[in-house]
C-alpha cells in the first residue's frame, strides 16, 4: 500500500500549526487539511469611532446583510454576534456531529480555528502548575520560549502579576492603556499592599498582540477594532502563520476538508473525510497522525476510532463578566483604544480558589452589549448607557476547570453527546468573587454597577480540556505523556484534548507549547523516514 503523507495534521488552529513547524523544519512530508471556511465581511479600513460615525453601510457589518447579529441575539458572547466573525463558528458542531445539553459547546471549521475570535490572553503555566501534568516543567519550558518568540506577546512590565503569567523574557513592550486603566494602575499602586494582603494582585495584561510590528503584522494602532477583526494583524491568529509553513515544499495543505473518521489499513493511517467546496469525499493515508481539531471534534474523532463509548471528563472554566463605573471620568469623550485586556488581576477567593480576570474598554463594543445587564427596560437602558459607557471598563473572571462538572460520550450514532453543569460550589465561590471585587474596586475609584455581575453558562468559556488527558501510564480513553493516544499507535493529540488540568489562567499558550513539544519529540523519536 502506498502512503501520502509521513504526518497529517486534522486542523489549522494554534495547536496544528504549533506542532507543525517542528515537523515541517525537520524534513517531513506534512498535510494539514482544516474546514477551511473564509470570513466575507470586509475588515474595517478606519478606526472604529470614525467608521461608526461616517459609514452609510454600516449595518452591513455590525448587523450582517443576513441579520446575523439579530438571529444571535441569546449568544452570552458579543463575538458570537459580530457578523465578521460568524464564518469561525459556523456549522461546527453539525460537521462534527456534536450534540449538547446544559452546556455551550463552540468550535471552529475556519482555517485558523479560534484564533481569528479568541481574546488573545496569554499565560504560562507555573512549575507548580506543570507537576499535574506527565512530565517536567523543563521538557516545555523552551517551548514556551519558542512559540511565545514566534506570535508576539506585549505587556512586559515589573508589576505584580510578572510571576503569574511568566511570559516576561519573551514578551515586548505593553500597548498603551487608556485614561482610564491609567487611572486603575495609578490607584492601584497607591494601595497595592493593602490590597496584597487582602489576596489581590492587578498588573498589565499580557496579550498576543503586537506593539511591535514582526515581519508583515502591523503594531497595534489603537483603532479600537479588536472585536470586528483587525486588518493590521496586530492580534494573533494562526492563520497569520500559514504563509511561513507555505514556503517549504513539504508542506501541503487541503483547506475545505471535514475529518469524518480515521482507520487503519496495512500498517498506515487512513484519514477520510468530505471536501465541502464540491462534497466530494476523499482519503489520505499518512504514517502518522496529529489531531488538533479543536477538543470537541478531536474527542469525538478519536472515540469513534477507538470504538469507545465510555464518558470522557470534560473541563472549562466557570466565568461571569461584570461593568465597572469610573465616577471621575464622567462625560469623557469616547476614545478610541486597544479592545482587549488592559489590566489583569488575581483574586484569592479563599486558601485553594484563585479567579483570574481582565479589564477591557469598552470602545468598540455596541451599546447594546451591555443595555441587556442594565436593570431598566431596553429604551432606557441605552439612553443610560449614552451618557455612562465612555465612563466604564467592562470585566471577566475565570474560576479552575475543576468546577466545572461535565462529560462527553459516543453515542451509537458515533455523535459525541456533551452534558454538563457547575460544581455546587460555584455560586458562592461566585458570591465571594462578586464582593470582593465590589470591595476591591470601590478602593480603586470604580463601582461595580448594580446587576451586572453575570455568571456564563457552563461550557461558554471556551476552555475545553481534558478529555483524552495525558497520563503517565495512560487507559484506553486516555494519551501518553507524549500525546500518542492509547491504542491507537501512531495517533497524536495536541490540541486542549489533552491537558489534564485546567487552571483559572488562560489556556491556549499552554495548548501551543505542547503542542511544539510533541511536534519535536514525533520528528526526532518516531521513526518515520524510508
Amino acid at each position: 500500500m502506498s502512503v501520502d503523507f509521513d504526518i497529517i495534521i486534522v486542523g489549522s488552529g494554534p495547536a496544528g500549526i504549533s506542532a507543525a513547524f517542528p515537523l515541517v523544519e525537520s524534513g517531513l512530508n506534512v498535510l494539514m487539511v482544516d474546514g477551511g471556511k473564509q470570513s466575507i465581511v470586509p475588515l474595517l479600513e478606519n478606526d472604529y469611532l470614525s467608521t461608526r460615525t461616517s459609514d452609510s453601510e454600516q449595518w452591513k457589518w455590525m448587523i450582517g446583510e443576513d441579520f446575523h447579529a439579530l438571529k444571535m441575539r441569546d449568544a452570552l458572547s458579543p463575538k458570537l454576534r459580530v457578523p465578521a466573525q460568524a464564518y469561525s463558528f459556523a456549522e461546527f458542531n453539525s460537521r462534527n456531529n456534536i450534540e449538547s445539553t446544559s452546556y455551550i459547546s463552540v468550535g471552529s471549521l475556519a482555517t485558523g480555528g479560534l484564533s481569528n475570535s479568541w481574546g488573545c490572553g496569554v499565560a504560562k503555566y507555573s512549575a507548580a502548575e506543570i507537576k499535574q501534568f506527565p512530565f517536567p516543567h523543563s521538557d516545555i519550558e523552551l517551548s514556551y520560549a519558542n512559540v511565545s518568540l514566534r506570535i508576539g506577546i506585549s505587556g512586559k512590565a515589573n508589576d505584580d502579576m510578572s510571576e503569574y503569567f511568566g511570559l516576561d523574557d519573551y514578551a515586548q513592550s505593553p500597548i498603551n492603556m487608556d485614561i482610564s486603566h491609567s487611572y486603575l494602575s495609578r490607584n492601584y499602586s497607591k494601595r497595592k499592599k493593602k490590597l496584597n494582603a487582602q489576596g489581590f494582585k492587578m498588573g498589565l495584561s499580557r496579550v498576543a498582540a503586537l506593539s511591535k510590528d514582526i515581519a508583515n503584522r502591523k503594531a497595534c494602532n489603537l483603532s479600537g477594532n479588536c472585536l470586528w477583526g483587525c486588518k493590521r494583524q496586530s492580534l494573533y491568529s494562526s492563520a497569520d502563520e500559514l504563509p511561513n509553513l507555505r514556503i517549504h515544499k513539504n508542506f501541503r495543505e487541503h483547506s475545505g476538508f471535514i475529518v469524518e473518521n480515521l482507520d487503519k489499513k496495512e500498517g498506515y493511517w487512513q484519514v477520510k473525510g468530505q471536501d465541502i467546496t464540491d462534497n466530494s469525499y476523499k482519503t489520505y493515508t499518512a504514517k502518522k497522525v496529529v489531531m488538533a481539531a479543536g477538543t470537541l471534534a478531536t474527542t469525538r474523532i478519536v472515540l469513534q476510532t477507538l470504538k469507545f463509548t465510555n464518558s470522557v471528563p470534560l473541563y472549562s472554566s466557570p466565568s461571569a463578566a461584570f461593568l465597572l463605573w469610573l465616577p471621575r471620568f464622567l462625560g469623557l469623550k469616547r476614545q478610541s483604544g486597544f479592545g482587549l485586556g488592559q489590566l489583569s488581576y488575581a483574586l484569592n477567593i479563599d486558601d485553594s480558589i484563585t479567579a483570574f480576570g481582565s479589564t477591557f474598554a469598552t470602545t468598540g463594543i455596541p451599546l447594546s452589549e451591555f443595555a441587556r445587564y442594565v436593570p431598566f427596560r431596553r429604551p432606557y437602558g441605552i439612553e443610560l448607557l449614552r451618557t455612562l459607557l465612555s465612563s466604564c471598563v467592562a470585566g471577566n473572571l475565570f474560576l479552575p476547570g475543576n468546577l466545572t462538572n461535565a462529560e462527553a460520550q459516543l453515542t451509537s450514532k458515533n455523535s459525541l453527546k456533551v452534558l454538563g453543569h457547575y460544581s455546587d460550589k460555584v455560586k458562592p465561590l461566585m458570591n465571594q468573587a462578586q464582593k470582593k471585587i465590589r470591595k476591591t474596586y470601590a478602593r480603586l475609584g470604580a463601582i461595580l454597577l448594580p446587576r451586572t455581575f453575570m455568571i456564563g453558562q457552563p461550557g461558554g468559556d471556551i476552555h475545553y480540556v481534558g478529555t483524552l488527558p495525558m497520563k503517565n501510564l495512560p487507559s484506553i480513553g486516555e494519551t501518553s505523556s507524549t500525546g500518542e493516544v492509547k491504542g491507537l499507535d501512531g495517533i497524536y493529540v495536541v490540541d486542549g484534548a489533552c491537558l489534564p488540568f485546567l487552571t483559572e489562567k488562560s489556556h491556549t499558550l499552554t495548548i501551543m507549547a505542547n503542542a511544539d513539544r510533541i511536534g519535536k519529540y514525533i520528528s526526532k523519536n518516531v521513526y518515520l523516514h524510508k
